[in-house]
């Protein structure tokens, strides 16, 4: 023969084949080059515009009513130099997420998979600290949503919080749960910057003030610095960002550099609406008002636009309450699942959790105040011991990053906010203590 090959047509004929011979192969060793070949495949919604609603969520998860609560009482306490405190959280909160998404984007495994991979059991004890806080305090999250409804249309808070978590099951009933939720956290995260940066404006706050503060403070609060910190990047919310990257099917060690980036956007949003908030209860409190003890933001937006600014709080108030709700139950769930998990499975465990959430809060009211301290010590457990494995991955164990040579400069910086972690779990052990 002259090398042509005589093969089979499909009417029963034969065909000429002038392509040279090759060695025959398996049908599965095009699939198996293929995948080494390629990063995994995306997943609902893929690429870019997942990883804006990780960004998102990550900081509309930080972005609750104890973060609303917890910005205005500090601003009213150290008025202009609170704004040091804020851009040195910010700092560190940066390099929290930059090293929790560049290892668990790279090795592609949630935290709790990374921690049995380094030692068994480990991964096991960060999920209970994780879902135990993580349903405390989204018990006080549809507590929150309901005093936002009453603030905004003067509904009662119990029904409001009724009405809230039904929403929030919504968005993980229907088929493109991922979509949905991507969607309403960029969207209420958005609303809530708006209307924010608009109080700000209107409240008329001493902007120079607040800038020479920033880095020549009148004075220095380290406990609230370890707070914001602990508010921002404690608990769930360390990993509601990382986690939902691992959906958006950008991962691995090609895409280190998006990775990166959208970890600093997200704690930019996060920062963003903290000081825009700060500088909105600034422009009150340095008018010489008083903030009501019981409900200061609230008065804080009344005195600065009247009842269109107490409207506006509520709007404020729920949208992050809502998004609060999601973030924690769509996180808690995260640990409890793997890619082995059926859409449709995780769908119902985030809405059995939100169920739960609801109807401890309908029972009682509010989330109990020892039960929240409790909660919140538990939180500042999570970013040690979370870290902790983090950075160990980062340094020691290159075979769970596919052999990727982790930055010396990231894992630095990555130490020096390990430090500062070390310290928030000594005064949350110290809070179990007193309990």
């Amino acid at each position: 023969m002259d090398g042509r090959l005589l093969k089979p047509c499909t009417d029963g004929g034969i065909r000429v084949n002038d392509a040279p011979q090759e060695p025959a192969r398996r049908e599965d060793d095009d699939d198996t080059t293929a995948a080494r070949a390629q990063p995994p495949p995306a997943g609902p919604r893929g690429g870019r515009s997942a990883l804006l609603g990780a960004m998102f969520l990550m900081a509309t998860s930080a972005i609750g009513p104890g973060f609303i609560t917890q910005t205005t009482t500090f601003t009213a306490r150290l008025g202009a130099a609170f704004a040091f405190a804020i851009l040195i959280s910010i700092l560190v909160d940066i390099a929290v997420q930059l090293n929790v998404w560049r290892v668990i984007g790279v090795s592609r495994l949630r935290a709790h998979e990374l921690g049995n991979k380094v030692a068994p059991g480990v991964g096991w004890v960060l999920t209970v600290l994780v879902v135990a806080g993580g349903l405390v305090f989204n018990i006080a999250n549809v507590g929150g949503s309901g005093l936002g409804l009453n603030a905004m249309l003067g509904l009662n808070a119990k029904i409001g919080g009724a009405i809230s978590a039904l929403i929030a099951i919504g968005v993980f009933s229907i088929r493109k749960a991922g979509v949905a939720l991507d969607r309403i956290v960029v969207v209420l995260g958005a609303v809530m910057i708006a209307l924010t940066a608009y109080v700000a404006v209107v409240s008329d706050p001493p902007v120079g003030a607040a800038l020479r503060n920033a880095v020549l403070p009148d004075q220095i609060d380290f406990l609230v610095i370890t707070t914001l910190i602990g508010g921002t990047v404690g608990g769930y919310i360390t990993y509601a960002g990382a986690h939902r990257m691992l959906d958006s099917g950008m991962t691995g060690p090609e895409n280190v550099g998006v990775v990166s980036r959208s970890s600093i956007q997200g704690i930019l949003v996060t920062a963003v609406m903290r000081v825009l908030l700060f500088l909105a209860v600034l422009g009150v409190v340095g008018g010489g008002v008083t903030l009501a003890e019981e409900h200061p933001t609230a008065s804080a937006f009344e005195a600065a636009a009247g009842q269109v600014g107490l409207r506006m709080f509520g709007v404020i108030l729920w949208a992050a309450a809502i998004t609060s709700v999601i973030g924690a139950a769509y996180t808690s769930v995260s640990f409890l699942t793997s890619d082995a998990t059926s859409p449709r499975r995780r769908s119902l465990l985030t809405i059995g959790f939100i169920v739960i959430s609801a109807v401890v809060y309908l029972l009682i009211g509010t989330t109990p105040v020892t039960l929240l301290v409790f909660a919140g010590a538990f939180n500042g457990l999570i970013l040690p011991i979370g870290f902790t494995l983090v950075l160990w991955v980062a340094w020691r164990r290159r075979d769970l990053l596919g052999g990727y040579r982790y930055p010396v400069w990231l894992l630095a910086i990555g130490v020096l906010a390990w430090v500062l972690s070390l310290y928030l779990g000594w005064e949350s052990l110290a809070g179990l203590g007193k309990l």
